[in-house]
């Protein structure tokens, strides 16, 4: 088997950039969202993804107009029908990927493979949801989509070797680095990074540096490209919450503990970014 057209579910952040990603490899995409709204914002998004990467010179007009060609939008979940590869990239809610994976499930041939972009729901969960769980797995994304060369590919308890090995392939033809990695709670980066940031809090809480001295320590000791706390109010204090209570949830050890400032800044509203404050005001 060779995957050759691609279905995405979900026009958001993940989504569109999965959609470009596929397309600009050459494979067909279809890119389906639950209204014409949210699929438009996300082709005109795609659209200035393009647009960014002609006046760095990496792309010509002719390109992007041959990447766009291969996108296809819908509402209709009926299109997928012939789709060798559907990805949903939804909201990181149980339900709503449960919903969203019925639907594929029902449409797909027997030969499709389903995917996940989860970056925290259990792998192993997710594909005993769909009837032949052998053909599931993990494929995790990061932000932004085109311009990271990281792909986390997830294998359920369930998962196939052939099915690995054709995500595998995939995500090389897409021009990634794929790493392999079993189901666990954050599988590797993010088990990683969140604890880290989570410590960077505590230091914080602990008044042994200022927000700007914590952040810059790790910038020029580490050569991180963003400090810790300026991270955390990146990808929103809320979240970054809500993966320490699922890891202290899961492994049931304290290491994983949030600390009590980051729980008392997200009761504060306090969320980062997208609240215009959070570690820092914006």
């Amino acid at each position: 088997m060779t995957i050759q057209k691609v279905g995405v579910i979900g026009a958001g952040l993940m989504g569109n950039g999965i959609t470009q990603t596929c397309a600009a490899a050459g494979y067909s995409v279809i890119m389906v969202d639950m209204n014409d709204a949210a699929l438009d914002k996300g082709l005109n998004m795609i659209s200035g993804s393009l647009e960014r990467l002609i006046k760095k010179e990496k792309i010509t007009d002719s390109k992007k107009a041959s990447i766009l060609t291969h996108i296809q939008i819908t509402t209709d979940y009926a299109k997928l029908s012939d789709c060798d590869f559907v990805i949903e990239a939804a909201t990181e809610n149980l339900q709503v990927k449960i919903k969203i994976l019925q639907q594929i499930d029902k449409i797909v041939s027997p030969n499709a493979i389903i995917a996940s972009n989860t970056s925290s729901i259990s792998i192993s969960q997710m594909a005993a949801i769909v009837s032949r769980p052998e053909r599931f797995i993990g494929m995790h994304f990061f932000n932004p989509v085109p311009m990271m060369a990281l792909v986390e590919i997830i294998r359920g308890l369930q998962t196939s070797d052939p099915t690995h090995a054709l995500v595998h392939e995939m995500s090389l033809k897409l021009g990634k680095s794929p790493i392999s990695v079993k189901n666990s709670p954050g599988f590797v980066v993010n088990r990683i990074l969140v604890p880290m940031i989570n410590e960077a809090f505590f230091v914080l809480a602990e008044g042994i540096a200022t927000p700007e001295d914590i952040d810059n320590g790790m910038k020029l000791g580490c050569n991180h490209p963003i400090g810790p706390l300026a991270l955390a109010d990146l990808v929103g204090l809320d979240t970054t919450l809500a993966v320490m209570e699922v890891y202290f949830e899961n492994f049931s050890d304290s290491k994983y503990r949030p600390c009590p400032l980051l729980r008392e800044m997200v009761a504060a509203g306090y969320l980062g970014r997208k609240s215009g404050r959070g570690v820092y005001h914006y």
